[in-house]
């Protein structure tokens, strides 16, 4: 695992770990120590953390297949607007989650819907 502050007025601040399921408490801390020193409330800490666990989760499950890989997560803030950005980088099979339709929620029940799709669903909609 490596953790830097990248060179440069900017701010970014960066994690590489291996793309394993036991490394999301090891990014989840990362940003978490971030977002404690900009003092973001505990609200806001919470969703971003079920946000990790299925952005970084579908990393681990879907870009490298039977391969493994690094990921790294890339967080700064611009002062100005307070806006925080984090961003997910791996080197596995490219996807866009904001290009993906998005599974319907209405009309079927929870049986009833096709597996997959709402763990994604659920961060997009927390991150808005």
């Amino acid at each position: 695992m490596s953790e830097m502050a990248a060179k440069g007025e900017s701010g970014v601040l960066e994690i590489t770990v291996e793309a394993s399921m036991d490394q999301i408490q090891t990014v989840t801390d990362f940003v978490n120590r971030q977002l404690e020193a900009y003092g973001c409330p505990e609200r806001t800490r919470i969703q971003l953390d079920v946000a990790i666990d299925e952005i970084f989760g579908s990393i681990v499950r879907y870009a490298y297949g039977s391969e493994t890989g690094s990921a790294s997560v890339r967080l700064w803030m611009e002062e100005e607007s307070g806006i925080l950005y984090i961003s997910f980088i791996d080197r596995g099979t490219p996807f866009n989650p904001l290009e993906k339709e998005m599974p319907d929620t209405t009309g079927l029940k929870a049986r009833e819907r096709p597996i997959g799709g709402l763990g994604l669903l659920m961060a997009v909609r927390l991150m808005q």
